[in-house]
């Protein structure tokens, strides 16, 4: 990553923090040189308070930490957005955003979870379920998906609704394993739909 031009701003930067699964954006503040440096070095999101002239880690008192995934510059090197995984709410007003937004967002974990499996290929099979099915190969992971099937649709036909949505939740686990052992992912599927609807 390039390094940030702290001169443009009279030495502070914007940083947007924006969640890493749901994509929601948390909160904004601004960073000085020590601040970037501090964030990097800690995982922790740092800022510099303009009010407190101090560096200040956000939930140094309210232990709602934001665990920094990524660092990215925007392309005039004088804005940072900063994917996080916050450690509970964000506004000192107990909202999850300082935006009075709900981080509920949960069609982009299915992006999290495709990650998660994709970093799981290389995992040790003893100690990784996602990793023992990618060693066996596609026919137990196709295998597997069909199991999920089959129970599902035995489940959509009982009342209980706990149990169907635990074998979607099984089902569609195990179809983003097949579709990443086969090099694809949701969004390639989703590709495919938006295709069809045009």
């Amino acid at each position: 990553m390039s390094q940030p031009d702290f001169d443009k701003g009279g030495g502070l930067l914007p940083a947007i923090v924006q969640d890493a699964q749901t994509a929601k954006v948390l909160m904004m503040g601004y960073m000085n040189e020590e601040a970037y440096e501090t964030t990097k070095e800690s995982g922790l999101v740092t800022f510099y308070s303009r009010t407190k002239e101090r560096l200040w880690t956000k939930g140094e008192t309210s232990g709602n930490f934001l665990v920094v995934e990524s660092l990215t510059l925007d392309c005039d090197q004088d804005t940072l957005l900063i994917k996080a995984t916050p450690k509970g709410p964000i506004c000192h007003t107990g909202t999850d955003t300082c935006f009075a937004e709900s981080n509920a967002d949960s069609i982009h974990f299915l992006a999290f979870l495709q990650q998660l499996i994709e970093g799981r290929k290389i995992a040790d099979a003893d100690t990784s379920y996602i990793a023992s099915l990618f060693a066996k190969g596609t026919n137990k992971i196709a295998q597997k998906v069909g199991e999920e099937a089959v129970e599902l649709v035995i489940e959509a036909k009982s009342e209980n609704d706990e149990l169907f949505l635990n074998e979607a939740a099984d089902l569609m686990f195990h179809y983003m394993i097949l579709l990443s052992n086969r090099g694809y992912g949701i969004k390639d599927v989703v590709k495919v739909l938006k295709q069809r609807h045009e």
